[in-house]
């Protein structure tokens, strides 16, 4: 059986709201702009680029701790984007402020524990792309819609 490529599609719902599908999966993920664009009934892609770094590293220091042996009893993971103009006037989501909070039993020892919190973050595939910059290649069909039905199909990239 041949395995299909991560595909996440998102679709246009109305105004600033985007439903996100991800092949493969029956999960949907609404997101929208905040005000005055829109009204949040989902995430904005901050939000989203947060969640995503917030999970990635939340894992891999859970994965990190469980194959080290070390009884992890919970672990909350907080991300606060932080978003400013840059010098050409557009916002942008300069620093991605994360605090975790893992709570292991009492038993633990120091230095696993540690080993980990040195190591952890290599492994986050999502992070150290962000950190390192991700090129991004995007293409744009553009079609031309009268009454109902497209009636011819152009292309652009970017």
């Amino acid at each position: 059986m041949e395995s299909e490529e991560p595909k996440v599609v998102v679709e246009l719902v109305k105004d600033y709201v985007f439903r996100a599908t991800f092949s493969g999966m029956d999960t949907v993920l609404l997101m929208d702009e905040p005000s005055p664009l829109g009204t949040l009934v989902g995430p904005n892609a901050s939000r989203v680029l947060s969640a995503a770094v917030g999970n990635c590293l939340s894992a891999s220091l859970a994965f990190c701790l469980r194959k080290s042996k070390v009884d992890l009893k919970g672990m909350k993971t907080e991300i606060a984007p932080i978003v400013e103009r840059n010098s050409d006037g557009f916002w942008r989501v300069v620093r991605l402020a994360v605090k975790i909070r893992v709570d292991v039993a009492g038993s633990t020892e120091p230095s696993r524990l540690q080993r980990c919190l040195e190591i952890f973050e290599k492994y986050c595939v999502v992070t150290e792309a962000v950190r390192s910059g991700i090129k991004v290649d995007a293409e744009v069909k553009t079609g031309f819609v009268e009454d109902g039905f497209r009636d011819r199909d152009s292309e652009a990239t970017t």
